[in-house]
């Protein structure tokens, strides 16, 4: 009788919330059983199609009871705040600090790069040497550039080593004008959409023809052209303005969508929960993409959060949610895309939590070692490399060799120190440029400094650096 009693109370809770059309099932997860509710409604606010209920472990009810109580007895009892309309409960008990299971991790290909299961997207051989060609052109440029900073050619490097696979993949996935908020690990869409490697080079060493001028960090890329805005190093700042971007396209029917990466220790900022919290409320077409890959600079993921992760928190707010291997790209690829065309179709956000892992330093200001063990780093680049795991598929399909790829890296490395070399041979920004482009006309303050300026270069022209025009 009280399991009966119960199991009518349970099922108030699942039932009332939503409309007559909410279609229920009862299901069992080991001595437990939890409702799914099925409602059409739900896909348009975001929540998806199904949601699952927590049990509270206490009920002790039957198969039996549950299904076969009577869903509208007792039907006032139903509390309607105006935060929510909830159901009451008599038990005194808290949820659980984690739903009864993770949420899983999807991939495509295994570790050695063979297919599983039936959802293997359909790439074609064009595209997929391409996505390839792409992520070595990342490894060789990551590793001249990085070279380079530490022969001081220039100021400071961050490299995408471990993460080439999810750059690409992303990229590939994407529509190229949809607008990209990136954080600074993100090359990869720059390359993609044709950012060319002499771009690259001259902006990290910052001659006249850099997209910053010399007056951005070696990394901060940008492109308006690319639909790729300019990086900024303060974490967590690019997540509402995507949201923003996002808005803004929906109101005027672009049918593209805004997306922002950013990594777990970016997620932590009250940044990325308002700007979750917006985009469910606002339904706004952005995707959310999160590379967990494991370290905050020097601060471990399990430092960081307990919860589910990233991906954990897509439904407190009302947002679909998917964790991917970020180091499968036929994974990424296939989810991102599929995630793209719910934003843009149903105006609606969607987290993605890419698993992956930085191999290389956080930046050239680092020295990972110093925190992590060795053999940790040596697992993932020798058994767990997106970028091997890839080639093995493509040479599975006769799609690629040792001989292309040999050719292929020599090629591509030749064309990087070329560009490097290139770039070092330009002249510098002239000092003029230190004062332009933020206003449409130059305020009397801005004026004011540049004549300071100048005036103490006159004054002291040995602490000016001869390279740099006047």
């Amino acid at each position: 009788m009280a399991s009966s009693v119960a199991a009518r109370k349970l099922l108030r809770i699942a039932r009332k919330p939503w409309s007559p059309s909410a279609a229920l099932s009862v299901k069992r997860s080991g001595s437990k059983y939890f409702v799914e509710a099925e409602d059409p409604d739900l896909c348009r606010t975001g929540l998806g199609g199904s949601l699952f209920f927590r049990l509270f472990s206490s009920l002790g009810a039957s198969h039996d009871s549950l299904l076969h109580c009577n869903y509208e007895e007792n039907a006032e009892q139903r509390a309607a705040f105006s935060g929510a309309t909830i159901a009451y409960t008599e038990d005194l008990q808290f949820v659980s600090k984690l739903l009864p299971s993770r949420i899983p991790c999807f991939r495509v290909l295994s570790e050695l790069g063979k297919e599983l299961g039936k959802d293997v997207p359909q790439l074609g051989r064009t595209m997929a040497q391409k996505m390839y060609e792409q992520m070595v052109t990342l490894q060789v440029l990551d590793n001249v550039f990085y070279n380079a900073q530490r022969q001081g050619r220039f100021a400071f490097y961050a490299t995408c080593t471990g993460e080439e696979a999810l750059n690409i993949a992303c990229a590939a996935a994407l529509n190229d004008t949809d607008t990209v908020f990136p954080q600074y690990r993100e090359p990869g869409v720059l390359l993609w959409r044709g950012y060319g490697l002499q771009e690259f080079a001259d902006h990290c060493i910052g001659n006249y023809q850099g997209h910053g001028k010399g007056r951005q960090m070696s990394i901060h890329y940008g492109s308006s052209k690319l639909h790729y805005f300019t990086i900024s190093s303060v974490l967590g700042t690019q997540i509402p303005h995507a949201v923003g971007a996002g808005y803004s396209l929906k109101m005027e029917n672009e049918k593209r969508c805004s997306v922002t990466f950013f990594g777990e220790g970016a997620a932590s900022e009250g940044d990325f929960h308002g700007g979750v919290n917006f985009a469910a409320c606002l339904e706004v077409p952005v995707l959310f993409i999160c590379r967990n890959n494991g370290w905050a600079i020097s601060t471990p993921a399990s430092q960081q959060y307990r919860g589910d992760g990233i991906a954990g928190r897509g439904q407190a707010y009302g947002v679909r949610s998917i964790r991917v291997d970020g180091n499968d790209a036929l994974a990424v690829f296939s989810a991102v895309k599929a995630a793209r065309q719910l934003a843009v179709d149903n105006n609606e956000p969607v987290l993605l939590e890419l698993m992956t892992y930085r191999v290389g330093h956080h930046s050239t200001s680092d020295d990972s070692t110093k925190y992590r063990d060795v053999a940790e780093i040596r697992h993932w680049t020798e058994k767990r490399d997106g970028v091997a795991r890839f080639r093995n598929w493509l040479e599975s399909k006769g799609w690629w060799n040792k001989t292309m790829e040999e050719q292929f890296r020599w090629y591509v490395r030749a064309e990087v120190i070329a560009c490097l070399a290139a770039a070092e041979a330009k002249n510098k920004p002239p000092l003029a440029d230190l004062f332009s482009d933020v206003y449409d006309s130059v305020p009397q303050n801005l004026a004011e400094q540049e004549t300071q300026v100048r005036e103490a270069v006159r004054k002291c022209p040995e602490v000016y650096p001869t390279d740099v025009p006047l």
